[in-house]
């Protein structure tokens, strides 16, 4: 799924570091946050895990079918979670994203971390490379009103409950995952 071992190794730290402080936002007093930080943290240590480049770690066949198996369960959360927050409805994408990126991994032969094999790009791997490229967009101009309005409010609110934050790091997410489909 990798590139050149240095790219990779900075993804597996950006999605790593992402889902820390997703599991610290999961002490928030604000409860919309708390909901939505523990998805938000499996997603980024799942990327993490799934990143590592090949060079340095070849997962044992059973990986791949696990990580379809854990992201499909999260991916059933977030369908019965949907019908309360439209965040939830990223996070079914994101999941099932991943359960897509880790049945194409368990197909492929040799490694594992082959990808497609250069065969193109499947209609699927191009949907989501537009979904995501487009998540990471709107998030992006999202975000800079979202740090203003912040410092304007007068209050300064706990950093774990800081709404600029957590789309910083739903960001970084997108952008890993648009890296992900890209190798893939």
């Amino acid at each position: 799924m990798h590139g050149p071992a240095s790219p990779g190794w900075l993804l597996v730290a950006l999605c790593a570091a992402t889902g820390a402080y997703c599991l610290l936002r999961m002490r928030s007093s604000v409860e919309e946050q708390r909901s939505a930080a523990g998805g938000d943290a499996l997603m980024g240590f799942g990327m993490a895990a799934m990143a590592v480049p090949a060079a340095a770690f070849t997962p044992p066949s059973w990986a791949w079918p696990a990580y379809a198996a854990v992201f499909g369960a999260a991916a059933l959360r977030a369908l019965w979670a949907v019908r309360g927050s439209r965040h939830h409805l990223h996070h079914l994408i994101g999941t099932a994203a991943m359960v897509y990126m880790a049945v194409v991994m368990a197909a492929s032969p040799g490694s594992g971390h082959q990808g497609h094999g250069g065969a193109g790009v499947p209609s699927v791997t191009g949907a989501l490379l537009l979904y995501f490229t487009g998540y990471v967009l709107l998030t992006g101009v999202r975000l800079v009103p979202g740090s203003v309005a912040v410092a304007a409010s007068g209050g300064q609110p706990g950093w774990r409950d800081r709404p600029e934050l957590a789309r910083a790091c739903r960001l970084s997410m997108g952008i890993g995952m648009v890296a992900m489909l890209l190798g893939l």
